[in-house]
């Protein structure tokens, strides 16, 4: 006995997702890119312009590890459309090089004991960095606020936490030591 033939279903060639022309402001210099529409600016930042320091994490918004700020406002690269950056000034872990607070940051971080493996420590330092941008002298409670939506699995956060206190004492010292 022969079974009844399955019916041939053609599968449709793939479309090609539109893709938009973006001009926004990175990390203090104009930048020119294309993105597709579905893509996100996590995808857009680090697989099409190579800044790997926003790392992927859970694809969710839930660990803050690709966190970046848009005017101002930290957010996750990895809930947000690429095509959304556009006209928008975007801030990278990259981009703090230039900040005097980062500076600070970086050292407190590695004074206090605060980087484990490193995977956390991108977002940590672009949350932090906004904290101190508006709380220079924060105390641990406020730190402790800051850095809510970033996840760390190493360090129990308290060494993350001493050091973004730390970096505001430095800082309200002058950056003095």
């Amino acid at each position: 006995m022969s079974s009844p033939a399955e019916p041939v279903i053609a599968a449709a060639p793939p479309r090609a997702e539109p893709a938009v022309a973006l001009r926004f402001g990175l990390n203090g210099v104009q930048q020119q890119a294309t993105a597709t529409l579905g893509m996100s600016a996590l995808t857009l930042l680090r697989d099409v312009l190579g800044l790997t320091g926003t790392k992927y994490g859970c694809g969710e918004g839930e660990c803050g590890a690709c966190t970046i700020v848009v005017d101002g406002a930290s957010v996750n690269a990895c809930l947000m459309f690429a095509a959304d950056l556009d006209g928008r000034s975007v801030t990278t872990v990259e981009g703090l090089a230039a900040d005097p607070r980062a500076r600070v940051l970086r050292e407190a971080f590695v004074e206090h004991g605060a980087v484990q493996c490193g995977f956390c420590t991108p977002g940590m330092m672009v949350q932090a960095t906004q904290l101190l941008a508006r709380c220079p002298e924060p105390d641990a409670a406020t730190a402790k606020a800051a850095i809510e939506g970033n996840l760390c699995r190493c360090t129990g956060y308290q060494k993350i936490v001493d050091a973004i206190v730390g970096a505001g004492q430095v800082l309200a010292r002058g950056g003095r030591r």
